[in-house]
């Protein structure tokens, strides 16, 4: 069984219409998604003391992920103001992951101990956990890394050699400087690198060969999480196919962006990132 591990930020995306908050995050959401695909899945973060950090450590406990070695810190916990438009999810405003901006994760020669056994960690630009990664690379850890699509060159050039996996949210950039940001990022020594496009789909560069996928076509509820489940979807099925003996690469990235499409397109019938709706 794959073990995986989401590092970094957790969050409640208060749906500021409907006055209910859902559990959220991107590390947190890709343990939660990991877990559903039969990934033996973790979160390490760092919770706050209100009423937010409750329902997301009560909804983390309900779904079994192992929280072990999170921290808990008096204050806020992460929180981001969310409204939909015609089904799409638009941020109004965040408190910048709460005590997880304020404190960091300061992870221990414990929880060093503890991620070594993992076959993947999880993390991204809203994780605060990029000063860990080259003590995670010393693990030999494999490392996927998600920059969204506030990534900066410098942030690029910084991270990317310490990841295996690298993640864009893409949909803004023009088609010559996707495919540029995906040679550079191999380049700097990621074996993978997987742009995100919204309705456009998906694509994927292995340092050889490009990938396309089309999404699968739904007319969305909430688009909250769609991309995480994507990105989730695609390495856990990626690397469980690998890890099973399955030698043809080409074949396993062409299944594993099919299934990530199909799971994709049914996140964005689901209210939140993964449920667990609470009214405030």
């Amino acid at each position: 069984m794959l073990k995986v591990l989401g590092l970094g930020d957790n969050v409640v995306d208060k749906y500021e219409h409907i006055h209910t908050m859902y559990p959220g995050g991107n590390a947190l959401n890709f343990a939660v998604f990991a877990k559903k695909f039969g990934a033996d899945a973790a979160f390490l973060g760092a919770f706050g003391t209100d009423q937010e950090a409750e329902h997301v450590q009560e909804s983390v406990r309900t779904i079994g992920l192992d929280t072990t070695h999170c921290k808990q810190y008096e204050g806020e916990n992460g929180c981001a103001r969310v409204t939909l438009r015609e089904g799409d999810r638009v941020f109004l405003g965040s408190n910048r992951c709460g005590v997880l901006s304020q404190y960091g994760l300061n992870l221990t020669p414990d929880d060093f101990d503890y991620i070594k056994h993992f076959d993947l960690v999880h993390s991204g630009l809203y994780g605060f956990a990029e000063a860990e990664l080259p003590k995670l690379k010393e693990l030999g850890v494999s490392i996927g890394f998600d920059f969204s699509s506030d990534f900066t060159e410098e942030k690029v050039n910084q991270i990317a050699p310490f990841v295996d996996f690298a993640y864009f949210s893409s949909s803004h950039l023009p088609l010559d400087e996707m495919l540029n940001l995906m040679v550079k990022v191999t380049g700097l020594g990621c074996q993978l690198v997987l742009c995100t496009m919204g309705e456009k789909g998906a694509l994927l560069f292995d340092g050889e060969t490009f990938y396309m996928q089309e999404p699968d076509y739904v007319k969305p509820t909430d688009t909250m999480g769609a991309g995480d489940s994507f990105i989730t979807c695609f390495i856990v099925q990626y690397l469980s196919k690998t890890k099973h003996g399955n030698t043809n690469r080409a074949e396993i990235i062409k299944d594993s962006l099919k299934e990530a499409a199909r799971f994709s397109a049914e996140q964005c019938l689901v209210d939140g990132s993964f449920g667990f709706g609470k009214v405030y």
